[in-house]
């Protein structure tokens, strides 16, 4: 999900960490979102009741012989245990958890650190402290995987001619599923699903569009659509985002943004300088140009948006990627998450708010305000227990049953409580691309979490 950059020019953001605590979403999840199992037939049972007959004699002279009968208790139909699947489904439905028993989840791209950090690979002390961070790896994997798998189908199935409710509602529900919590009852989506409203951003649309309730566009052949999705467990949010184009003539913005975000990707590690960074994906980016209908476009970096460091339950964290080249002597640092996200524009390479908002999010150092309003403070509160400070959006509300809300909603932005994310939009008739990783600054390597056969 994108950062807006300051007005002050790319100064970092300052949101404060979450740091609240909350249920495992682990390898024994609740049964919210259970897989589904393949069933097996039953075993038949074709003996007949055997009958014994015994004979006992009768006392005296004459006497008859009788038989009794007696019946031997029928076997029970043994049952065929159900077989847990080992593949997933299309749309996806099991378990990621079932998929990889243990917590065993697959790693991201591993990256050994250069220069002066090489020593890390092998340092004990580094090696140990990676040790103990098996909960934080294990919660982080697991929400990269769903994002891989649910991305890799959507990209498959994404097609022009659906709305964009559809392909939303296909996304969200196939992460919710494969995390195995549907987000419905009380505080649930808070331990793990969504870790912030997918976004779907069309042309010139840069980044924080989800379609509300009644939205009807119509994803078209002519579009260029961000795909930025977010997947978090027990607060560790994977933030990882492709676009979609199906006409070729978009294909260099494309590679502009893809290559500018992996050069990105590359060039962080511990002790980098963020305003160095923004230089290299700068001069990534303006190496290409892209001729849509006949008149050639210069790729332009987005500079009013920027990467961003992720912390527990806060998508936004203290530190800000550009890029372009800047002045910030900012470092990146060991233990540090980083969203490495670049946006390329055929446009002014400037974006600003414009349209209806669909992101939100309860800020973590709002101030205490005496709300007035009784619909404010009853929506305060459930936003407290479902979302903590991750972003939701109007569908988010109504899928929990809450109505006629936006009064309330708009009051506490008005209050500072809550803060909005308008549409972010460069000038009409320009097509913007986005791609985005995230990384982990692990004390050994450095690990793309959300690297993947894709992208």
């Amino acid at each position: 999900m994108a950062a807006k950059a300051p007005v002050n020019d790319l100064n970092t953001l300052s949101v404060k960490e979450s740091g609240n605590a909350h249920d495992s979403a682990g390898a024994n999840g609740t049964a919210n979102g259970d897989a589904a199992a393949e069933h097996s037939g039953e075993e038949s049972d074709d003996d007949a009741d055997e009958h014994v007959t015994e004979a006992t004699a009768a006392a005296g002279q004459g006497g008859a012989k009788e038989k009794k009968n007696k019946k031997k208790k029928p076997k029970k139909k043994k049952k065929k245990k159900k077989k847990a699947l080992t593949v997933q489904t299309e749309p996806p439905s099991v378990l990621i958890s079932q998929l990889f028993p243990n917590n065993n989840y697959p790693k991201g791209e591993e990256v050994e650190y250069m220069d002066e950090n090489r020593y890390r690979t092998t340092d004990e002390e580094k090696r140990h402290l990676d040790n103990i961070n098996s909960d934080f790896l294990s919660d982080y994997r697991q929400a990269a995987e769903t994002h891989r798998q649910v991305r890799q189908w959507a990209q498959k199935h994404i097609k022009p001619g659906q709305t964009l409710t559809e392909i939303a509602n296909g996304i969200e529900d196939s992460v919710r599923r494969l995390v195995g919590h549907d987000g419905l009852s009380e505080g649930d989506p808070i331990i793990a699903g969504m870790g912030f409203p997918t976004g779907l951003n069309l042309d010139e649309i840069a980044a924080h569009f989800s379609p509300n309730a009644g939205n009807k566009t119509v994803l078209q052949q002519t579009n260029v659509m961000k795909v930025d999705i977010g997947v978090h467990v027990n607060g560790r949010i994977v933030d990882s985002a492709f676009t979609m184009a199906f006409d070729p003539m978009y294909d260099n913005l494309l590679a502009a943004v893809k290559d500018a975000t992996n050069t990105g990707v590359r060039e962080a590690g511990i002790d980098v300088r963020l305003g160095e960074l923004g230089g290299l994906i700068q001069e990534a980016m303006e190496s290409y140009e892209c001729e849509i209908n006949g008149t050639t476009y210069p790729i332009k970096p987005i500079r009013n948006i920027c990467g961003h460091t992720i912390l527990p339950y806060s998508i936004h964290g203290t530190k800000s990627v550009p890029s372009v080249k800047t002045n910030d002597a900012t470092k990146m640092e060991e233990g540090d998450v980083f969203a490495i996200e670049t946006f390329g524009s055929t446009g002014t390479g400037r974006v600003y708010d414009q349209g209806e908002v669909s992101h939100y999010a309860l800020r973590s150092d709002a101030p205490m305000v005496d709300l007035r309003l009784s619909s404010a403070k009853s929506l305060l509160n459930t936003i407290k227990k479902n979302f903590s400070t991750l972003p939701f959006c109007r569908r988010y509300l109504d899928r929990l049953g809450q109505e006629k809300y936006l009064l309330g909603l708009n009051n506490l932005v008005k209050s500072g409580i809550v803060e909005d994310y308008p549409p972010l939009v460069d000038k009409k008739g320009a097509y913007t691309a986005q791609f985005e990783h995230t990384i982990l600054l692990r004390p050994t390597v450095k690990e793309v979490i959300s690297r993947g056969e894709d992208y």
